[in-house]
């Protein structure tokens, strides 16, 4: 039996499907950007940041962590052909709200001491600075081997109380 969520998946999906026209789209992105942002579910991407369908790669992940996103970047910019890289983080982050060992912590008390070994190497990649988590992820992409120095590398934040995007590197 399906699960309210994917029933939803199902209906909506059916109403999207029925008027799809975007089927001659190319696999790089039009616009050859990519831009790495939180998985918080009050962004959206395609109307905060002025994404059409197609433009650019965008990948997600908690925190909007350049580490966490690098093969995904690598994967954009060696293989598709992107260009320009946006960093973008935002306000009222969760990623701003614990540590590692807090995050340890929970796993263990919740699953138990197989999962928290199974993780125990594992950096949540918190930061207890937004800005300067910000600058130092451009800082990490800038100094990697693996991004060539033609890349173009820009860090935003997002304010989830205005919808507002401002420069920070």
């Amino acid at each position: 039996m399906a699960t309210p969520v994917q029933q939803n998946l199902e209906s909506k999906n059916k109403e999207y499907a029925s008027n799809f026209k975007e089927r001659d789209l190319t696999l790089p992105p039009a616009k050859k950007y990519a831009v790495v942002t939180c998985m918080d579910a009050r962004i959206d991407p395609a109307a905060a940041y002025g994404i059409s369908l197609g433009d650019a790669h965008v990948i997600r992940n908690a925190g909007g962590s350049a580490r966490d996103a690098l093969r995904s970047i690598i994967v954009s910019e060696q293989l598709l052909g992107t260009t320009e890289l946006l960093v973008i983080k935002h306000t009222e982050c969760g990623m701003l709200t614990f540590r590692n060992e807090d995050a340890r912590d929970l796993v263990e008390k919740n699953l138990g001491s197989e999962a928290i070994k199974e993780i125990e190497a594992l950096d949540f990649l918190p930061f207890p600075d937004l800005e300067e988590a910000v600058r130092k992820d451009v800082q990490f992409l800038k100094e990697s081997k693996a991004i060539p120095k033609s890349i173009k590398i820009s860090g935003w934040i997002y304010e989830v109380e205005s919808g507002k995007v401002r420069s920070v590197v």
